[in-house]
């Protein structure tokens, strides 16, 4: 699902909704990355999750995915149930 586009420093930021699941989660950094339902993994930072501060790896979840210029990024992260 296409959320919108904003411009940051030149660049094109691109936003859209997906699911995807944890593939690692390095909780003493407090990031780690997510698996998108096509393949791709994006970086997600404990900072871009809603309702608690860490994932687990393997945990499913939501997000919108930004282009930070340094590459993909996972945003509003909201882990789900299925």
């Amino acid at each position: 699902m296409f959320l919108g586009e904003s411009k940051a420093k030149g660049t094109k930021e691109v936003k859209y909704l997906t699911k995807g699941t944890v593939a690692r989660w390095l909780g003493g950094k407090g990031y780690g990355f997510i698996k998108c339902e096509d393949g791709k993994e994006v970086f997600v930072h404990n900072s871009d999750i809603m309702g608690k501060s860490s994932l687990k790896d393997g945990e499913r979840v939501e997000f919108e995915v930004t282009d930070t210029g340094r590459g993909p990024r996972a945003v509003k992260v909201k882990p789900i149930s299925e």
